[in-house]
């Protein structure tokens, strides 16, 4: 695995490797865009006594292949129980997307029961073997209830969608891959999860936003459709992220029509 990578340092800027090319063109993806505004703020500001409780990612322009990025973080606030922190990406001079991320000090759980919304996963499939072209395992689940298919064919139809993924290699060379780190590339999955229909995706994010109550314990993350709303060409779109021990937070994404949607390899 330590062939596959997203991105190679390259001084202070990050260079894209093909893996990291996504469904829209010879461009990077999306959740490799927020994986890295995520590695590098919690390189730059993360403290093991807080939680990364929001991260929301605007992806405001495409960045292409063939040039390295460059990240720089601003602490916007920083207090006894929270702190902000606000990325950017600029590629070749130009502004590529930004991330801002909520940290939340962790204490004492209140006992009290409170009301939430349940879903019922599909069994976390196992990998028996990893093909050496492939980058994130995807198992989607839908028009044929518990079966997993690999890659999205199980969601063309109107009905409840899952999806279980497995990353296989970090989003920077020589790095490992954290639990916010996983948590920041599941997030991105949320548009097509929730956007997906019998005429495919026709749908690309301009954002999402990730809440986590918790970081995932273990490699495995899933994520269940909640809502699809759409008027005109712009839809919202929300789903429950977990892992193998229950829900940890939400992720939402927010998109406007557009044709060409053709994973690679790497995503399914």
């Amino acid at each position: 695995m330590s062939s596959r990578a997203f991105f190679l340092p390259d001084g202070d800027a990050f260079a894209p490797t093909d893996w990291a090319r996504g469904p829209w063109g010879q461009t990077i993806s999306g959740n490799y865009v927020g994986g890295l505004l995520g590695h590098v703020i919690e390189r730059d500001t993360g403290h093991p006594d807080l939680q990364p409780a929001r991260l929301t990612v605007d992806l405001c322009r495409p960045a292409t292949l063939t040039e390295p990025v460059s990240v720089a973080t601003t602490v916007v606030r920083e207090g006894r129980r929270l702190t902000l922190v606000d990325a950017v990406m600029t590629q070749g001079g130009n502004f590529v997307a930004r991330a801002s991320t909520l940290f939340l000090r962790r204490g004492e759980q209140p006992p009290g029961p409170r009301f939430t919304t349940t879903v019922a996963m599909p069994e976390v499939p196992r990998a028996d073997s990893v093909p050496d072209d492939i980058a994130t395992l995807v198992w989607s689940y839908g028009k044929d209830g518990d079966t997993p298919r690999m890659g999205l064919d199980a969601w063309t139809y109107a009905g409840p969608k899952y999806i279980w993924a497995l990353e296989l290699a970090p989003i920077v060379a020589g790095t490992e891959l954290t639990p916010f780190e996983r948590a920041a590339l599941a997030g991105d999955m949320a548009s097509s999860l929730t956007h997906f229909g019998e005429d495919g995706l026709p749908f690309i994010n301009a954002d999402y936003t990730l809440t986590l109550s918790r970081l995932p314990d273990g490699p495995y993350l899933g994520l269940a459709a909640l809502t699809h709303d759409s008027a005109a060409g712009v839809a919202t779109g929300t789903a429950i992220v977990v892992d193998e021990t229950g829900p940890l937070g939400t992720a939402t994404a927010t998109a406007l029509a557009n044709p060409g949607f053709s994973p690679p390899r790497a995503f399914s």
